[in-house]
């Protein structure tokens, strides 16, 4: 026996409207059709479904049984379909990210939250890590979609690279401010904020310093530059930053408060990728927000060039 979801519907339609001539304009379909899929579905099932006496329609006890599984079913079907064309518009599924600490704080959340305006039924997972730790989560097909400090490619990931320049954070009072640009030379000797050491920027910013005979004092040592921007406010150092925090401190920060941001040279460079599996597919959603991402990637590169060609 195999039923199908037509039969389904034209036998609920008859027994809604209690004859073969409405369903059949409820149904946009001629009457000898319905007919003939109400007598066809009777010969499948192996019972009478209707009592036929003086062109009426008299529904049998199997035929209230069978209405209840129909109703069953075809609710079931709908309420898929509802479901799938909600996932089709992105308004429905499920999206797991991982995001490294630079983007955790700002950035990512004020781009999730224009993504997700709208769509009420998508649910999403977003974690802080390292970006090591995101490199295998998304190699692991753990995650979506990961955002972090680029590695090095390897098949099962595929990634999408920015290089981007680290500038120089300073208070907004300080001589320097006027500058358009701020080198080593400005700074020798000054307090500095950076990373832990082996970290990319601030193995490329000593070595800027060493190039330049300057000496580099490290006086603060942070696991990320986040907290570096009070200790600038406070007057206590200086320090050469990744853009994104940077970025994320001019959209969280009242014009008039903001510290002085400043282009650095040389050129520190801190690369970051869009991570996804390489060796799966996309859901609709996550293509979805990995165009979002790059946009905002791209977006922050153009609105951070205005805001240093402004000095």
């Amino acid at each position: 026996m195999h039923l199908s979801l037509r039969q389904l519907s034209t036998f609920r339609e008859v027994m809604r409207s209690g004859s073969i001539s409405q369903a059949a304009r409820a149904l946009g379909r001629t009457q000898p059709a319905v007919s003939t899929m109400i007598q066809t579905l009777e010969d499948q099932l192996g019972f009478a479904l209707f009592v036929r006496a003086q062109s009426k329609l008299t529904p049998t006890p199997e035929a209230q049984f069978f209405l209840e599984e129909c109703e069953d079913i075809l609710k079931r079907v709908e309420r898929t379909e509802r479901t799938l064309q909600r996932v089709s518009s992105l308004q429905a599924g499920k999206l797991q990210i991982a995001c490294h600490p630079a983007a955790s704080s700002v950035f990512l959340p004020k781009l999730m939250t224009r993504f997700l305006d709208g769509r009420d039924n998508l649910d999403v997972s977003l974690i802080m890590r390292s970006s090591d730790v995101i490199e295998d989560l998304i190699a692991s097909q753990q995650f979506d979609v990961g955002f972090a400090e680029s590695p090095e490619p390897r098949a099962s990931i595929h990634q999408t690279d920015y290089n981007l320049e680290c500038v120089c954070v300073l208070p907004s009072d300080d001589p320097l401010a006027s500058s358009e640009v701020v080198t080593p030379n400005d700074l020798d000797g000054r307090a500095m904020a950076v990373l832990f050491e082996d970290h990319r920027t601030a193995v490329q910013t000593e070595a800027a310093f060493r190039a330049a005979n300057c000496h580099f004092n490290k006086r603060l040592e942070l696991r990320t530059f986040l907290p570096g921007f009070e200790f600038v406010a406070a007057g206590l150092c200086v320090m050469v930053c990744d853009m994104i925090t940077a970025y994320s401190h001019l959209l969280s920060t009242p014009e008039g408060s903001r510290l002085a941001i400043r282009r650095f040279r040389p050129r520190i460079s801190n690369k970051v990728s869009i991570l996804t599996p390489g060796y799966a597919t996309h859901s609709q959603v996550s293509r979805a927000f990995i165009l979002e991402l790059k946009s905002a990637v791209e977006r922050m590169q153009t609105e951070f060039d205005d805001v240093l060609n402004r000095v």
